[in-house]
């Protein structure tokens, strides 16, 4: 699980990238503005918990993402914004963004983009745990009851993809893309029989839910913690954690 700070001025997205973090398992703290994100960030860079990653929008009141970035300590960022244009995505990585993201964007791809930044700077988590089922995602090997599950190379690819995700709705299509790439050729029904051999070899019936007419989600409870700060538009910062075992799918498109 990584801290993170969302700097976006508009309160939809910024309580919609909110949820899918919660969703993923990520802490959060949610700001509005500039002047706020640098406020944060230098904040807890003083404290035991620093960010392990910024969600910074460009156009922002007070200061824009651009001078937000040369103006707080080294963290990683992914740059979330409509500017679109090739000037200012070398712009952004010029001044030492990890990544750059142009809106409208699919939540699963921010997600993913989110676990790409996290792997390359090594915070996020290489193990998961669930009931008496451990995975090291590095090393790619499963041990139930401390004895090694064997999985194929292809199951262990949908298992990381369904980890990654975890209570996120994916349907058979999202999963064959994120799995077995975009090239693939066969059916969505191969999707149900990998799902069938996890739940079996894993013991995880209760948990990789069938969606209706959809697809599947791995349900993991998160971790009970409280959440600071009730929702405010004029709040100077909102800090969020894993509280819910929601269920509803980030897949949507996000707009400016």
């Amino acid at each position: 699980m990584a801290h993170i700070l969302i700097a976006e001025d508009d309160l939809a997205i910024n309580e919609l990238i909110a949820k899918n973090l919660r969703l993923a398992g990520h802490s959060f703290a949610q700001v509005y503005n500039g002047a706020e994100a640098v406020s944060a960030v230098v904040d807890a860079s003083h404290s035991s918990a620093p960010y392990d990653l910024i969600l910074l929008d460009i156009m922002m009141p007070e200061m824009d993402g651009f001078e937000v970035i040369q103006h707080i300590p080294p963290t990683p960022v992914i740059f979330i914004t409509a500017k679109g244009r090739l000037s200012d995505r070398l712009c952004g990585l010029n001044l030492g963004a990890d990544d750059y993201i142009i809106k409208p964007f699919q939540m699963l791809e921010l997600l993913a983009r989110i676990e790409a930044v996290l792997r390359r700077t090594q915070k996020n988590e290489t193990a998961f745990t669930l009931n008496d089922t451990e995975v090291d995602l590095a090393g790619r090997s499963v041990h139930r009851q401390g004895k090694e599950v064997i999985l194929s190379p292809q199951e262990f690819d949908l298992l990381e993809v369904l980890i990654t995700n975890k209570n996120i709705a994916l349907s058979r299509e999202k999963l064959l893309d994120l799995a077995w790439g975009y090239d693939y050729a066969g059916e969505t029904r191969t999707v149900d029989t990998h799902i069938q051999k996890l739940r079996s070899k894993l013991g995880w019936e209760q948990h990789i839910k069938t969606l209706y007419k959809l697809g599947y989600r791995l349900e993991v409870k998160p971790p009970t913690k409280q959440t600071l700060n009730e929702p405010s538009t004029n709040a100077k910062t909102k800090t969020g954690t894993s509280t819910t075992n929601a269920s509803t799918s980030g897949g949507g498109a996000v707009q400016q």
